[in-house]
C-alpha cells in the first residue's frame, strides 16, 4: 500500500520529481551546464513548479536556485562553485547534477565533499532524480555566508 520515493520518480516525470527538489513557484532558476545529455523531462518538469524560464550564467538577477549540471570533463568543480555564489541569493540553494555510477562523466562523491567547503559551501542531501542524474543540495551555511 505504501508507494517509494524511487517508483514515484524517474519516466512519469512531472512536478513531483520537481518538487522533490524543494523548487517553488515564482522562483528564479539559473541552469549552467545545460548539454544534449541533460535530463529534458526533469527541465520541463522544474519549469512547470516554477512557471519560470531558466536564465543563464550571464543573468543580472539574483537567483533562488542554481542547477548546476557537471560532468567529470567540465572542469574543476570548485571553480564552478564560486561562479554560482555570484548569482545566489543569501538562502538560495545549488542543485549540483552529475551523472550516476558507471554513466560518462561520473563525478566522485568524494570530490564534491572536498570541493564544497572550499567554496563556502556545504552537502546536506542527494537525490536520485532520474535514471542518468543525481542530484546534490548544496548551501551557503548560515555562518558561513560572506557579504
Amino acid at each position: 500500500m505504501s508507494a517509494t520515493a524511487d517508483h514515484a520518480d524517474g519516466k512519469s516525470g512531472g512536478p513531483n520529481l520537481a518538487a522533490r527538489l524543494g523548487l517553488e513557484a515564482g522562483w528564479v532558476v539559473q541552469e549552467i551546464g545545460y548539454d544534449d545529455d541533460c535530463d529534458d523531462d526533469l527541465r520541463d518538469a522544474i519549469r512547470e513548479v516554477t512557471g519560470e524560464e531558466f536564465v543563464g550564467d550571464d543573468t543580472d538577477e539574483v537567483v533562488d536556485a542554481v542547477l548546476l549540471w557537471f560532468r567529470e570533463d567540465d572542469g574543476d568543480l570548485v571553480d564552478a562553485f564560486f561562479d554560482i555564489l555570484t548569482d545566489l541569493k543569501a538562502g538560495g540553494v545549488v542543485w549540483l547534477m552529475t551523472p550516476k555510477v558507471g554513466r560518462d562523466g561520473y563525478v566522485e562523491t568524494s570530490d564534491i565533499a572536498e570541493a564544497a567547503p572550499v567554496a563556502g559551501l556545504a552537502t546536506t542531501s542527494t537525490l536520485s532524480v532520474t535514471d542518468d542524474w543525481s542530484a546534490t543540495k548544496l548551501v551557503v551555511p548560515k555562518s558561513g555566508r560572506r557579504g
